[in-house]
């Protein structure tokens, strides 16, 4: 009796002081709403308007890590990254990246950052279809590439488009970055009037 109260008393003291091996070793990589939470994403977005979101990393490598974001953009016909089968068989997207970010992230931490981001874009009426011109994201803008554009889709009765981020991770044996399999996307309805 007194051994098992030995145990129970000095069980929360020894937890502190035995290290138990990681098994498990991998990033987050996530956004947050406005307020600071998974909900509250935009969604109807309108030309020229700002929106803001937080972009987040957690590293549970084992080591500091350097990663890049590949922010790109997708209506819906153009390729998404895949995001089924052994991480190391994913594939990133083959549309360019139109901003990126990079931070180095200490193992068992979290780096988390605002981030702005908006489009301007025109109503084609006569094609049913919203034509894109560009991405402000953090204040910086990027031009889309002549006749990126979105149709209206009859079934959901929106604009989709689909903001990405894609997780890449710095390799120093082939000294340069390597998609991590890893991405996160807001779904978007590009509204006109």
């Amino acid at each position: 009796m007194i051994s098992i109260a030995a145990l129970l008393v000095a069980s929360p003291l020894l937890s502190k002081v035995l290290v138990w091996p990681r098994t498990e070793f991998f990033t987050e990589l996530y956004v947050l709403g406005s307020n600071q939470t998974a909900e509250d994403y935009p969604f109807n977005l309108s030309s020229g308007e700002s929106y803001g979101i937080s972009l987040g990393l957690g590293n549970h490598l084992g080591y500091c890590a350097y990663y890049l974001v590949e922010v790109k953009f997708r209506n819906e016909s153009q390729s998404a990254p895949t995001s089924f089968g052994p991480v190391e068989d994913r594939l990133p997207s083959s549309l360019p990246s139109l901003y990126n970010v990079t931070a180095f992230v200490a193992d068992e931490s979290v780096w988390q950052v605002p981030v702005s981001f908006g489009f301007d874009y025109g109503y084609n009426n006569s094609l049913l279809r919203v034509d894109f011109h560009s991405l402000t994201f953090n204040g910086n803008v990027s031009s889309f590439a002549e006749g990126e554009s979105t149709t209206w889709n009859t079934t959901t009765s929106r604009f989709y488009g689909d903001l990405m981020f894609e997780l890449w991770r710095f390799n120093s044996s082939s000294n340069g970055f390597r998609y991590d399999g890893n991405f996160v996307d807001l779904k978007l309805n590009m509204t006109v009037s």
